[in-house]
């Protein structure tokens, strides 16, 4: 299950080696400041929308890209059952890849509340 953490003004997500398969990548450092909005949502894989490149076992969990052809292009890794963190970026503040990370986390609140007080102390 890949894990996110926010240290100082990045979100860093790790990616396990099952994970790594589907999404190219064993990392990814987000700056705090490119997140428009953090949400714990309950059910992270209805979030997964679009053209894909990645593994869907409908109803059970959702890993890769989304949005390939159009949309809001997503780093998605969702498993059923499991919080979620759904994250929406400033794409070009962000480093211009996503627009949106949808992870599952069992402390998705927690890492939602981090970044929502580490961006409301920027404005």
């Amino acid at each position: 299950m890949a894990s996110a953490t926010v240290t100082g003004e990045l979100i860093e997500i790790r990616l396990t080696e099952w994970e790594r398969r589907w999404i190219g990548r064993e990392r990814l450092a987000i700056p705090v400041a490119s997140v428009r909005h953090a949400a714990a949502v309950d059910n992270p894989l209805r979030l997964a929308r679009g053209a894909r490149r990645g593994l869907a076992i409908s109803g059970f969990v959702k890993i890769g890209i989304w949005g390939l052809f159009g949309g809001p292009r997503q780093l998605v890794s969702a498993r059923r059952g499991e919080p979620g963190l759904h994250l929406v970026l400033d794409r070009t503040a962000g480093g211009g890849e996503f627009d949106e990370i949808v992870l599952s986390d069992p402390d998705a609140a927690g890492i939602a509340d981090t970044i929502a007080r580490a961006t409301a102390a920027r404005r």
